[in-house]
């Protein structure tokens, strides 16, 4: 029991005067979810936007096949880019494998199935109310999406703060295309579990504190985001 509050109070410790190898974790770790994330809104924000306007064969194969990928396995991708990335693979030659673009690249995987599967939730029901209009003005698919977009953008943001909340506690994938390397590519949840089977528990409990914060702060994001909705729709 001594020893559980002693790591508690290192981790304490390292928090209030933000420990030099802490920050670098931690500002490593923001660095590369948030370019994660915003890859995968440049990518899946339009294919979620063309999914909910267009009518075409194979449309809801391909509703299906995002809405199933929101589960696909961390390991799975990591494996995956790893593949693609490695000496031996297509993209080798790029040389990106253990390095912070690698994890870049595999977060963006895993969020821009999520971005895609719910924007298109979220544009449905949209445009189901102004298709009528789009219609009758004949506006063009893409002009629809754009007015969509915008027209949802605070539903879309709440979208956005759940691709980064599951990019930010990712570790299988990071963890097998990053390698965890010291002061390279070792973010928070990289690190927790590397400190955690080292047995130093202090820095294995600060990470872990910050990453319930973050998950604090984007759920509170989300719930602003929310309210504000609310309050503008009935203004």
């Amino acid at each position: 029991m001594q020893d559980f509050a002693h790591s508690f109070s290192l981790a304490f410790q390292l928090l209030w005067r933000f420990d030099p190898a802490l920050g670098e974790i931690v500002f490593l770790s923001l660095r590369v979810t948030f370019a994660a994330v915003l890859i995968a809104c440049v990518i899946g924000l339009p294919i979620g936007a063309a999914l909910a306007i267009l009518r075409f064969p194979g449309r809801g194969l391909f509703v299906v096949l995002f809405n199933t990928l929101m589960g696909l396995p961390p390991v799975v991708v990591g494996l995956l880019v790893y593949m693609l990335l490695s000496n031996a693979g297509p993209l080798g030659v790029l040389q990106l494998l253990y390095t912070p673009g690698a994890m870049i690249i595999a977060q963006a995987v895993l969020v821009t199935p999520i971005i895609v599967a719910l924007t298109q939730q979220v544009l449905s029901d949209l445009n189901a109310e102004y298709a009528d209009t789009f219609r009758s003005m004949v506006v063009p698919w893409h002009k629809a999406a754009v007015t969509l977009l915008w027209d949802a953008r605070y539903a879309l943001l709440t979208v956005v703060l759940a691709g980064f909340g599951r990019a930010i506690a990712e570790v299988g994938a990071v963890i097998i295309v990053g390698g965890n390397i010291n002061h390279v590519t070792r973010v928070m949840t990289t690190a927790i579990a590397l400190e955690t089977s080292k047995g130093d528990l202090a820095l294995a409990l600060a990470l872990g504190l910050v990453l319930l914060m973050i998950a604090l702060a984007v759920n509170a994001a989300v719930m602003a985001v929310r309210a504000s909705a609310r309050r503008m729709a009935y203004a």
